[in-house]
């Protein structure tokens, strides 16, 4: 079956199995090899074998994941970085220029918020807060003539709100900007933000790609071939790009992305059915809560909800921090998206990048990643760090 076959007709758990990459001719072989090579042998001078020249511009192996994730997302093309904030520095400077904007979202992510507010700035391209989970708020935050990019998370990390991927598409497009989605928090299985009208999708692999904790990655994916061009040539000018054997372990991940994340979704449903009863908790912070007031957007684009859940506690921050230092199944760390259940607090850990801004996150606010671990045993964890 071809590559194109595999995007087009094949179900998502084959295309994550199969696409990018057929069995090599030489011996067969069903896993991509790891090509730990900085350099490749030329037929004559400029007669290169596949393409490859030097590591940096291309890999077999970094081929490979970046065609299984573009062939997930739906896209036409993917790239492969050494994180994803490297992944997000590299679209920002292949579309923007010095005197540009940029909408972000007023919970973002701590490190994309740093990224915009003390390099890309130093660099003369300005950004704008907005609530992504409000279109009439994001079209206001868009400056006419000057906005280049909208960039949205949804759901967003760590407040769990939901954007309208498609009607923030047509407030983007309006304006002559892309559509940027970050789609980390749900996954490639959960969300495919490309078919919904965004231009960019961008994935801290390390997460729910990757999906065991052993690698840091970034990926761009995109459905424009001119853009593709931009960004393949800033990759390589600027180099920032996902070693042999990291490329490899998110293409692993990528295998079992669908088993894993219906099972991250069941344990967070187990998980939030017990903190939405329990009299510590203030709020349960959920898309698959009908009371959460972007349900109905996130029913619409997600197949599930996913496998993050926030809470806040009664009893303030400190009974925040007691929570996040109590639980045993739960560890106490950053990142998210493993198959471990993760605990933390956000305004002391992947958030103080935002402490005193206006995208400063509640300071009774727990967040948890939930694991594929057994679901009793991380609901009597919570119930004991819950005192």
């Amino acid at each position: 079956m071809s590559e194109q076959q595999h995007r087009h007709k094949s179900g998502f758990e084959t295309r994550a199995i199969h696409a990018g990459y057929e069995p090599d001719p030489t011996t067969g072989a069903v896993i991509p090899p790891i090509y730990a090579t900085s350099t490749y042998k030329q037929d004559g001078v400029g007669g290169l074998r596949g393409g490859y020249e030097y590591s940096r511009s291309a890999n077999p192996t970094r081929t490979a994941l970046e065609g299984n994730i573009a062939a997930l997302e739906d896209g036409e093309r993917g790239f492969a970085f050494a994180s994803g904030l490297a992944a997000e520095d590299t679209l920002v400077r292949s579309v923007c220029r010095p005197g540009d904007h940029v909408v972000i979202p007023d919970d973002a992510y701590g490190g994309t918020f740093r990224l915009f507010d003390k390099v890309e700035k130093v660099w003369g391209l300005e950004h704008s807060p907005a609530a992504v989970s409000d279109v009439d708020e994001v079209a206001a935050a868009i400056r006419p003539g000057e906005t280049t990019l909208v960039w949205v998370e949804t759901p967003t990390n760590p407040l769990l709100n939901v954007g309208d991927i498609a009607a923030l598409a047509g407030v983007a497009h309006d304006a002559g900007a892309l559509l940027v989605v970050d789609n980390t928090f749900a996954s490639p299985y959960l969300q495919q933000p490309l078919t919904l009208g965004a231009d960019v999708v961008v994935h801290s692999t390390t997460k729910y790609c990757g999906g065991h904790s052993d690698v840091v990655g970034g990926a761009l994916v995109v459905r424009d071939l001119e853009l593709a061009e931009k960004v393949g040539f800033h990759q390589n000018a600027m180099g920032a790009v996902a070693g042999p054997f990291d490329s490899w372990l998110t293409l692993r991940g990528l295998k079992t992305l669908a088993v894993r994340m219906d099972r991250h979704c069941d344990n967070a449903e187990r998980v939030v059915d017990f903190l939405t009863s329990h009299p510590k908790v203030g709020e349960v912070i959920y898309p698959g809560l009908e009371t959460h007031p972007g349900h109905e957007v996130a029913q619409r684009q997600m197949k599930r909800y996913g496998g993050m859940v926030s809470f806040r506690v009664t009893g303030g921050e400190k009974h925040a921090l007691q929570v996040c230092e109590r639980t045993e199944v739960f560890t106490l760390g950053e990142s998210l998206g493993g198959v471990e259940s993760l605990i933390e607090h956000p305004g002391r850990m992947t958030h103080a990048s935002v402490a005193g801004t206006d995208l400063e996150v509640p300071a009774d606010l727990v967040r948890i990643s939930v694991g594929i671990e057994t679901a009793d045993d991380l609901v009597a964890d919570l119930e004991r760090a819950l005192g």
